[in-house]
């Protein structure tokens, strides 16, 4: 009877037991899987928004551009994602039009390295209307770049979840990109101007759909002037950065909002892209809508990214380095 009773109890804590285990899933150390993952269905939310024909193309000045900034500001707040300046807005001057770049803040959690800074960043704007296409006129700007509008909104709030970076990061939603890089180039002064110790920049643009037939899942401008391609494959282990020689050739380190950080800072800040002149054929077109858009392999690019700018933010050195 005893023996009988003692093995009923332990088939019970047993029972029990791997019923706890099934409702509490265990945190991994890296706590990057752990209720932090962008989901399909988040990817989505946010594009519908930025690309929705409600923005008409969020044009620099625009009451697109406006309601835009605002569900930005919303989603930083709700996250726990501070305004840098006084508020989230750094505002400027774009050629005669009053525009603003969007600004969060997450302050590094380590003393001795919270002074150093990573800017994370895409545009949000967009150029408004487009060549008339069967009554269609908003050029929504889905893959350009509402896209990488959404890496960034996305990893602000994975990166507020996890509360361990501890670099400080600045999450940049840039304005007037289609002006002229006129954004970026004014929110790098603001920050050369403060004496920020920047120790690089990662820009996204333009990742709404996988590359054609390539081993890697995106590329990266300016791929010889850095190792940082080669470092972010060592910290997500896998090959998930490469090289695109179609970018080289068209100068695209120089187009895009990395370059006015590389120019006042000369550190490694670059862009991430997918768009491989062969995989999408709606460049400023009204046909750049979300409905043309990969929301599953958004999702996973920016999961993927998660570990290396993790890894950027908590290196007790700098190793993204100028070659």
């Amino acid at each position: 009877m005893k023996r009988y009773m003692y093995i009923l109890c332990i088939s019970i804590l047993f029972i029990n037991c791997k019923q706890i285990t099934s409702a509490q899933p265990q945190i991994k150390d890296s706590e990057t899987e752990a209720l932090v993952t962008t989901k399909t269905s988040d990817v989505k939310a946010i594009m519908n928004f930025l690309a929705s024909d409600e923005l008409q193309g969020r044009d620099t000045g625009s009451q697109g551009l406006e309601k835009a900034a605002q569900f930005i500001e919303k989603e930083f707040k709700k996250y726990g994602v501070q305004p840098y300046f006084d508020t989230y807005r750094d505002a400027f001057d774009a050629k005669g039009t009053a525009t603003y770049n969007v600004v969060g803040y997450l302050e590094g959690q380590d003393k001795s390295l919270a002074n150093e800074f990573i800017v994370v960043g895409a545009h949000f704007d967009h150029i408004g209307a487009g060549k008339d296409v069967n009554g269609d006129t908003i050029a929504n700007g889905a893959n350009d770049n509402a896209a990488g509008s959404t890496a960034v909104i996305s990893l602000a709030k994975q990166f507020a979840k996890l509360k361990n970076n501890k670099r400080s990061i600045l999450f940049v939603l840039f304005g007037a990109e289609e002006r002229g890089l006129l954004g970026s180039a004014h929110l790098a002064k603001v920050l050369k101007e403060d004496n920020i110790d920047l120790y690089t920049m990662v820009n996204f643009e333009m990742i709404g759909v996988p590359l054609n037939e390539k081993a890697y899942k995106a590329y990266i401008t300016g791929y010889e002037i850095s190792n940082m391609a080669v470092k972010i494959n060592e910290y997500v282990g896998s090959e998930l950065i490469g090289y695109l020689p179609k970018a080289k050739e068209y100068q695209l380190f120089r187009r895009s909002d990395n370059y006015p950080f590389y120019e006042q800072f000369n550190v490694p800040c670059q862009t991430i892209s997918t768009f491989d002149f062969t995989n999408y054929d709606y460049y400023h077109h009204v046909d750049d809508e979300v409905s043309e858009m990969n929301f599953e392999f958004m999702a996973e690019l920016i999961n993927n990214c998660v570990p290396a700018i993790a890894k950027m933010a908590n290196t007790q050195s700098k190793e993204i380095k100028l070659n």
